[in-house]
C-alpha cells in the first residue's frame, strides 16, 4: 500500500501541478475528501483542490513542483517539496509582479481506495510574499 501511495502522490504532483491537468483531480482525489488547509471561502472535496490548484496556476502559470521527499505511513503520505513560477497573473488581489519565487512545503495526505481523502499542509507564504515584494524582508544584520 505504501508504494502504491507513494505513486499516486506523485502522479498528483506530475499531473495536476506539473502538466497543470485539473481533471485529474477526480481520479486521484475523494469527491468528499476534507483538507485542513484550504483558505476560507473555498470547498471541500474536489472542487477546492481544483479552486485552490487552479487560482495558484493562475498566479503562476510555469509553476513546477519537485518533489524532495516522501515518507509513508500507514495510509498516510509525506511529501517536502518545492515550487518555482513565475507571478503573472494576480494572487489573491496581488497583481501580477513579474518575480519569480521559490517556495518549500510540506504536505501529508492520507488515503483510502486509491485516492486523497485527507490532506493537511503548510507552505512558506511569508517566503513567498517577501520575494514578490509585498512584505520586507527580514533586515539583515
Amino acid at each position: 500500500m505504501s508504494e502504491a501511495n507513494k505513486a499516486l502522490i506523485r502522479r498528483f504532483f506530475e499531473e495536476v501541478w506539473n502538466d497543470k491537468n485539473l481533471e485529474a483531480i477526480d481520479e486521484l482525489v475523494a469527491a468528499d475528501s476534507v483538507d485542513h488547509a484550504l483558505p476560507p471561502g473555498l470547498p471541500q472535496g474536489r472542487e477546492g483542490a481544483k479552486a485552490f490548484t487552479g487560482m495558484y496556476l493562475s498566479a503562476f502559470p510555469d509553476t513546477k513542483m519537485t518533489i524532495e521527499d516522501i515518507i509513508t505511513e500507514g495510509d498516510k503520505v509525506v511529501t517536502r517539496w518545492r515550487a518555482t513560477g513565475t507571478h503573472t497573473g494576480e494572487l489573491m488581489g496581488i497583481p501580477a509582479t513579474g518575480k519569480q519565487v521559490t517556495v518549500t512545503g510540506l504536505d501529508i495526505n492520507r488515503y483510502s481506495n486509491g485516492k486523497i481523502v485527507e490532506h493537511w499542509g503548510e507552505f512558506d507564504q511569508m517566503g513567498m510574499m517577501q520575494q514578490l515584494g509585498v512584505i520586507p524582508a527580514p533586515a539583515e544584520s
